[in-house]
């Protein structure tokens, strides 16, 4: 499998960001690591080599991204509205950093986000707001309400990132005509601490018409690695 190790200064968060590629081409998939998580994490724990076949043949092309939730939702040490800030930049850093380096390397016209619990709300939250960019998501265990994470707090900011406060008011047909033609899955189980806020997400979607699929599975410890990667190799 090919594997690239990638490391550079992004002007817009002001730090070193380093991420990981597997795969030549296929599909290109943007994947979010858990709370506060590495770019290493998807490796480490299984699920690269979960679809390591579909990689070798050329079907996906993983983009494994670093985060900064600890400088954003995480960090306590700073005002709340810092933080979404914080988070502002950092999804600035995918859209004018990452994609551009992406299609550099892959002209795969379709791109999907990827993500298990933290990271599932990562990659609902930017496809949901960029789905010209991106065509599909694939979330795991994924929380989408963070406004708990802000102590009180709520600005406009904080709201166009929270997708089940935005998506219920949304309206316009720009977003509406692309979501028809995109690819939304969400997967969770039966004992997730995370299944209501995907069967909350998952009603809000078929109220809006927006075409999606929930899969519950009843397996043990939903909320873990190794669940992750099943649901990674049956769904991706």
């Amino acid at each position: 499998m090919l594997r690239e190790y990638h490391k550079w200064r992004s002007g817009g968060l002001g730090r070193d960001m380093e991420l990981l590629v597997f795969g030549h081409s296929g599909l290109p998939v943007i994947a979010f690591p858990t709370s506060q998580g590495r770019f290493y994490e998807f490796e480490d724990h299984g699920l690269v080599a979960a679809v390591a076949h579909k990689i070798d043949a050329g079907r996906i092309q993983l983009y494994c991204l670093d985060s900064v939730d600890a400088e954003s939702w995480y960090n306590r040490s700073v005002p709340p509205h810092w933080r979404i800030a914080r988070h502002a930049q950092y999804e600035s850093w995918v859209m004018e950093e990452v994609l551009p380096f992406v299609r550099e390397k892959n002209p795969n016209p379709r791109l999907a986000s990827l993500g298990c619990s933290f990271g599932g709300y990562h990659a609902v939250n930017i496809a949901l707001r960029h789905p010209d960019r991106f065509t599909g998501f694939l979330s795991m265990s994924g929380a989408f309400d963070l406004s708990s994470f802000l102590n009180g707090y709520y600005d406009e900011d904080v709201y166009f990132n929270i997708p089940p406060h935005y998506l219920p008011n949304l309206t316009d047909p720009w977003y509406f005509e692309r979501y028809r033609d995109n690819n939304y899955v969400l997967a969770t189980g039966w004992d997730d601490h995370c299944l209501s806020q995907n069967q909350n997400l998952a009603g809000i979607l078929g109220r809006k018409g927006i075409p999606h699929n929930l899969y519950i599975w009843d397996s043990w410890n939903s909320h873990d690695w190794p669940t992750w990667a099943r649901m990674m190799n049956e769904y991706l």
